[in-house]
């Protein structure tokens, strides 16, 4: 069957064109999107293959996808406009905003702790349910109730599923919204079709997401496990459903607010909001965004089992999962290989969203469209 693929691309570019072809053809892509702006002008939009594991209904320009951890990045931008408005300093404690957050050591943990993986609380101690998973304000309960794994700051665990309650917590409650309320706010203006928690009326957009290979999500013996294996497990796994196991393409996940985790949205959608991110003042600051941007935290992660720096919310660009050539590009992958990224040095915002997941953030497809883009310009 021919794979189906729609949209339009500046000529001096087919060379992305090219690789997004081949990326159905050779790197087992099933469907996906890449969008590409440059200085505010789309130049690159694309859209392929098939939204569902049958083959029934094509990809199209609007579908919608759970793009996972690549909305880290979006809900910590939420974060930081509350830190450019002045509602918060980067290093006050968590808990002059979120008095119930105070306990069990993570008294002293910093917003920008939280930012860079640094908080202390990469896993929820107390065993939830897949109920709980969608009631925020149960998720948020039970985050602030669990006692530090390390002490904040003293080195970096990256918080894999937590960071989405626990930064999101932090814009509820300097704005009084919702991260998904927050970013209606600031998505319908800049037409970026990104969302957390996806409305009824929006989930029949959604692409099903397609693990490969196949995975049964059984249940974990958490009492026969201790330590940082314990904290593993709990935050992968704590509720089952955390990482969206089992769960992925129910209208509960979808309708969910986990932004770590569950951010939906086009491959248009994430290039719009990289592109109005390094418009100078539009989202952020200049010197918020630089300040967000540069390593805050590196190190051996136990979660990635890899050296790693975090900005705040952001990932700089690296050797190991490079973002184009130049040194000042940041963004953040998502599980499958879903990514967004800006470059602020060309003006470049990056878009690329997928059905099909091989589990990590490591993809050749995604680095197939980055380099022959680069290799283009």
């Amino acid at each position: 069957m021919e794979t189906p693929i729609t949209g339009n691309y500046d000529e001096r570019f087919a060379a992305v064109r090219d690789a997004f072809a081949a990326n159905f053809a050779e790197r087992g892509e099933v469907g996906a999107a890449v969008c590409i702006i440059i200085d505010g002008e789309v130049v690159v939009d694309l859209a392929g293959g098939w939204a569902d594991e049958e083959r029934t209904r094509t990809w199209q320009h609007d579908t919608l996808v759970d793009f996972y951890s690549a909305g880290k990045a979006i809900v910590a931008t939420l974060a930081l406009q509350s830190v450019d408005s002045g509602l918060i300093d980067l290093d006050d404690p968590i808990a002059s905003i979120w008095p119930e957050f105070a306990v069990g050591g993570k008294q002293s943990a910093t917003i920008r702790q939280a930012l860079c993986h640094q908080a202390g609380v990469p896993a929820i101690r107390e065993r939830l349910t897949n109920d709980d998973l969608w009631d925020w304000t149960r998720m948020a309960d039970a985050l602030a109730a669990t006692e530090a794994w390390f002490e904040p700051g003293s080195r970096h665990v990256y918080h894999t599923n937590t960071f989405g309650h626990l930064v999101g917590e932090i814009v509820r409650r300097t704005t009084g919204d919702t991260p998904g309320a927050r970013l209606r706010m600031i998505g319908e203006p800049i037409g970026a079709d990104v969302w957390f928690g996806l409305p009824e009326a929006e989930q029949a957009r959604c692409a099903d997401v397609i693990w490969a290979p196949a995975t049964e999500w059984g249940e974990i013996d958490f009492d026969a496990l201790s330590g940082e294996r314990l904290m593993l497990a709990l935050g992968y796994f704590n509720p089952s459903g955390y990482s969206s196991g089992g769960v992925v393409n129910s209208r509960e996940w979808r309708g969910a607010q986990v932004p770590s985790t569950n951010g939906h949205g086009t491959a248009h959608g994430m290039a719009r909001f990289y592109s109005a991110l390094i418009e100078p003042g539009r989202l952020l600051s200049s010197d918020l965004l630089a300040e967000a941007t540069r390593v805050q935290s590196d190190g051996y992660c136990p979660v990635l089992a890899e050296e790693v720096a975090f900005g705040l919310g952001f990932v700089p660009t690296s050797q190991r999962r490079p973002l184009g050539p130049n040194q000042r590009s940041f963004g953040h992958f998502g599980t499958g290989g879903a990514c967004g990224f800006a470059d602020p040095d060309t003006g470049v915002a990056f878009g690329y969203v997928m059905n099909h997941v091989i589990p990590r953030w490591q993809s050749t497809r995604n680095r197939a469209l980055i380099d022959a883009f680069y290799a283009s310009l």
